[in-house]
């Protein structure tokens, strides 16, 4: 597992925050903007060696006493539900007082937990969708382009200027 110091110092600020861009940016790589730091980090992440070491230093870390994955998800499910409360003081009686999370508390915890299933997103899902439209239409063109497409078939295609090629180009 021989990694470079900037690659070893990323892991480590990766395993400290879990924030890949800030962790890139930290280890001393040179970056363009946070957009180009991001994609990088990603690649670093990708690693076959930052990867494993990444993996050998948080299995030493592992322990009983620090949450897992499937526990943080519960607690936030908790505080979704309003099944957790907070204790605040009661300046009227000089106790305290239990109260469920607030909206707000509870739309953090809903969009914590989104972060993990990225494909429930909405969002998400229509640029998978968009992506996926983008990838078929190229196939088409380029079959097209190389003749492989050899039926008959009319189909519309919109253009790369966003108007309708019908096959029938009058030029």
């Amino acid at each position: 597992m021989k990694l470079t110091a900037k690659q070893r110092l990323f892991a480590d600020e990766y395993i400290k925050s879990g924030n890949a861009t800030q962790s890139y940016i930290k280890a001393g790589y040179s970056v363009k903007s946070e957009k180009v730091a991001g994609v990088n980090a990603t690649r670093m992440l990708g690693n076959a060696k930052v990867k494993s070491y990444i993996n050998a230093k948080m299995a030493k870390i592992e322990s009983h006493k620090i949450a897992d994955a499937k526990e943080v998800l519960q607690y936030l499910t908790r505080v979704l539900r309003g099944e957790e409360t907070e204790e605040i003081p009661d300046n009227v009686n000089g106790g305290t007082i239990k109260r469920p999370p607030l909206i707000k508390d509870r739309t953090v915890a809903a969009r914590e937990i989104m972060k993990r299933y990225p494909l429930d997103d909405p969002i998400v899902a229509a640029q998978l969708k968009k992506l996926q439209a983008e990838a078929d239409t190229a196939i088409w063109k380029r079959d097209e382009l190389t003749g492989k497409n050899d039926t008959n078939d009319k189909t519309v295609l919109i253009d790369d200027i966003g108007g309708i090629d019908d096959g029938d180009d009058k030029a």
